[in-house]
């Protein structure tokens, strides 16, 4: 009975998750752009204008946090173990190694709080790294674009800039919860870290990842397949 609702249970947390995880790696801010653009018919010069949008997706930093943050949370345990280790070291400095052995291995309350805060702050931090060489704002105001209701220049660039961080939030607490999916199992099942089912948060991700990308490749090469006569 324990085990069917244990297996249950796990089934249905990997399918929200998944569901989850699709939800969020496709989800994206529209931004509407107006492209403005002369054109010349004969001796006269008629203006024409085009609208399209700047995608500006939620999870743009994919499971980058989720591995950096777990490779830092490697170096407590181990540094801990070493200190442990010592001969002749002073009863502080074995104490100490204890102390970070104790909470900082994997089924650990603070590895898991500290796994949380890392992603999140990860997240922000590799978004911001990345969005800011893209240079959006300078970019549309040499194509001759701009959002409406937003000057270019600076407040263009202030605006995306702002934007970005908000959808960042939820994208970050969003690969936070995704990291805690081991916590949260073991909490669920009620079983130590050793003997419960783990759910790997970056293999799902992963996972994921790779049909998604698989799915939209094989949608481009039906697209090419199908314009192929007007190619030629």
């Amino acid at each position: 009975m324990i085990a069917n609702f244990v297996l249950s249970a796990f089934a249905v947390l990997g399918l929200v998750t998944i569901w989850a995880i699709v939800v969020f790696t496709e989800a994206a801010r529209r931004i509407p752009v107006h492209y403005s653009k002369s054109v010349f018919r004969g001796r006269r010069m008629y203006r024409q204008s085009g609208s399209t949008h700047i995608p500006l997706k939620v999870n743009s930093a994919g499971m980058i946090p989720l591995i950096f943050a777990g490779s830092l949370l490697i170096f407590p345990a181990v540094i801990g173990g070493l200190l442990t280790g010592l001969s002749g070291a002073p009863a502080a400095v074995i104490r100490a190694g204890e102390i970070l052995t104790e909470h900082f291995n994997y089924g650990g309350s603070m590895y898991w709080l500290f796994y949380f805060l890392l992603v999140v702050g990860f997240t922000f931090f590799y978004t911001d790294v990345v969005f800011r060489q893209q240079n959006l704002s300078d970019t549309l105001q040499r194509n001759r674009g701009f959002i409406p209701g937003i000057r270019p220049g600076q407040r263009t660039a202030d605006y995306l800039n702002g934007v970005m961080r908000r959808i960042t939030l939820v994208g970050a607490l969003f690969l936070g919860l995704v990291a805690l999916l081991p916590f949260l199992a073991q909490l669920l099942t009620r079983l130590p870290a050793n003997q419960s089912l783990i759910i790997q948060s970056t293999g799902l991700l992963i996972v994921v990842g790779v049909v998604l990308d698989t799915i939209k490749q094989l949608e481009a090469q039906l697209l090419m397949r199908h314009y192929e006569g007007f190619i030629r």
